[in-house]
């Protein structure tokens, strides 16, 4: 069933229209997996998704589902407030606004936002901790 807002529209105009002027804003684009200038392929795991078994991803992934098992990023891994990973998280940077159950091994910066919550150990380059963030276990700083 095709949307009625769509159904108005001259889909010949549509083609010639760059598709930067039709994509929806991301909802927090201070967290985007590619807000770093890196203009790489980005991997999105819709809320209501949930992942059983081991993760692993060349790109960058928006996480906002949740995934049980172990999860590799050899880039830039961003969880939202909604995102749950059920296991070790191995990545070159993360940022994490939700739940992580596992250890964090993060090859770069590692973010924790205000409404994150890390139930396990923490082993990274560099950390920025926004006050309000939760986490239960050992944390190495440094190389």
């Amino acid at each position: 069933m095709r949307n009625e807002k769509f159904q108005e529209l001259d889909y010949k105009t549509i083609e010639h229209i760059p598709m930067a002027t039709v994509a929806a804003k991301p909802s927090t684009p201070a967290y985007t997996p590619s807000s770093n200038g890196d203009n790489s392929s980005s991997c999105v795991i819709a809320p209501g998704t949930k992942i059983e078994g081991n993760f692993q991803s060349a790109e960058n992934v928006r996480l906002d589902g949740a995934v049980i098992g172990e999860f590799s990023c050899e880039k830039k891994l961003v969880v939202g407030k909604d995102g749950r990973v059920e296991g070790n998280i191995h990545a070159r940077d993360a940022v994490v606004m939700g739940t992580v159950i596992g250890d964090l091994f993060i090859s770069g910066l590692l973010q924790l936002d205000k409404t994150a919550v890390i139930n396990g150990n923490i082993t990274t380059v560099a950390i920025s901790v926004e006050e309000g963030a939760r986490y239960d276990g050992r944390c190495k700083v440094g190389k």
